[in-house]
């Protein structure tokens, strides 16, 4: 098929209406506090009276929320959306208890992640113990490419799979380059069985990860502890220790999750 034959394909098929309202919504997921509706106008390039009536709508149907100062604000409703899906449903349950059980024998934070159309999605989260922990809000969204999490939903999937979605997440972040470099450094995560990096986003903190795997050996689910160094905590269990507590906890959930878990979400991520 030829350029201008994709370009008039793509012309043929627009929903001006729905591109609008999606361009709001995707605008405002990456804010806090909100944008009034002159600042969205600028932000997408469009005069202000185009984004009136969709605005409208939105707020209407509980996806935006007006709020002081004429400022309109993503609700919770795309996330209450996301979490009917039944797979992702199921593997938290099946996670909850085990992550509870990892955080009281690490004394540290935890969190689970997958790959959903595009993105590294944190799942579920549970909170350290004691006074101090690292922890990510669930529904986040995070990179591929410099977090523990990323490396493992990357490493344990076959390459064809990977290039795959990181074609998919390569619309904000460039492929980390030498790009053979990165894909060694997968090949070794998948022969040690986790990741161990420094956090490229917090000093002091180290991504400790392991994956949730499926039957067939490819990874549905990424399970972090994002470690820190507990000074006051008598007995606390050492970064050797901890990356043994992940490793036990997702090989236990691995086989909890089971087959039909892992090919319901394997197959909303990617082709088998």
């Amino acid at each position: 098929m030829s350029d201008s034959e994709t370009e008039s394909d793509a012309e043929r098929y627009r929903a001006p209406a729905l591109d609008k309202g999606l361009d709001i919504l995707e605008l405002l997921a990456g804010v806090d506090g909100g944008l009034t509706q002159a600042e969205i106008a600028k932000r997408l390039k469009r005069s202000p009276n185009e984004f009136y009536r969709m605005l409208d709508r939105l707020v209407r149907r509980g996806y935006v929320t007006r709020l002081e100062g004429d400022r309109y604000s993503l609700t919770l409703k795309l996330f209450g959306l996301a979490q009917l899906h039944a797979p992702v449903r199921r593997l938290v349950s099946y996670a909850t208890p085990l992550m509870r059980e990892l955080a009281e024998k690490s004394l540290q934070a935890n969190q689970l992640v997958v790959f959903d159309r595009g993105a590294a999605v944190v799942i579920a989260q549970q909170e350290a113990p004691g006074y101090w922990g690292i922890s990510i809000r669930v529904g986040s969204h995070i990179s591929l490419f410099d977090t523990g999490s990323g490396h493992v939903l990357l490493a344990f999937r076959p390459q064809p799979e990977r290039e795959m979605m990181i074609a998919e997440q390569v619309r904000d972040v460039d492929i980390p380059k030498p790009v053979n470099e990165f894909f060694a450094r997968l090949d070794q995560v998948r022969e040690r069985g986790y990741e161990m990096m420094s956090s490229l986003q917090t000093a002091g903190v180290y991504n400790l990860s392991a994956p949730v795997l499926g039957a067939d050996g490819r990874a549905i689910a990424a399970l972090t502890v994002p470690y820190i160094t507990l000074v006051n905590a008598p007995g606390a269990p050492d970064i050797t220790r901890t990356i043994q507590l992940i490793l036990e906890t997702a090989e236990k959930l691995s086989h909890l999750a089971g087959s039909d878990v892992a090919q319901a979400l394997l197959s909303a991520s990617g082709p088998p």
